[in-house]
């Protein structure tokens, strides 16, 4: 493993531990180039996926951005980071046992929005009006009607 401070190419675990969830492994990382401590997490990946854009470019699919998405869109909400790591985790799951290894992006967004509407009501709609492109108040009251009264 590569260090991120200096790029030296040798570095020693110190320490490994399985997560809260037992999906990964968290590793420490000891770098004897330059003495810096770094921490590496490592999943199981069941295959390679392929993102299909909607302009039909295709490339890798990257846990990172989804978490990264799933995170801002559950910013300041009362959703333990935890529990975003199992969202995030599940959401991988299915993309993974799909069967496919091209998934649109379409198909993601989609899974992302069920999956946050049952997490949290207002990071679903958060995420909606980005994913579905609102650009005005009329369209967030379109997309709150068809949701129906949640009483």
């Amino acid at each position: 493993m590569r260090c991120p401070f200096c790029g030296h190419a040798d570095t020693q675990v110190k320490d490994s531990r399985p997560t809260d969830d037992d999906t990964a492994i968290r590793r420490r990382r000891f770098c004897i180039g330059c003495s810096q401590r770094f921490t590496t997490i490592e999943r199981v990946q069941l295959r390679e996926l392929t993102v299909v854009k909607t302009d039909n470019r295709r490339v890798p699919f990257d846990r990172d951005k989804l978490a990264r998405s799933v995170r801002i869109a559950l910013r300041k909400r009362p959703v333990e980071e935890e529990r975003i790591e199992r969202v995030v985790n599940g959401i991988v799951r299915q993309l993974e046992a799909s069967g496919d290894s091209e998934i649109t992006s379409k198909q993601i967004g989609e899974l992302v929005m069920e999956t946050l509407k049952e997490v949290d009501a207002v990071a679903y709609v958060r995420f909606a009006s980005v994913y579905r492109n609102f650009r005005e108040a009329k369209d967030f009251e379109a997309f709150l009607g068809g949701l129906g009264d949640p009483t």
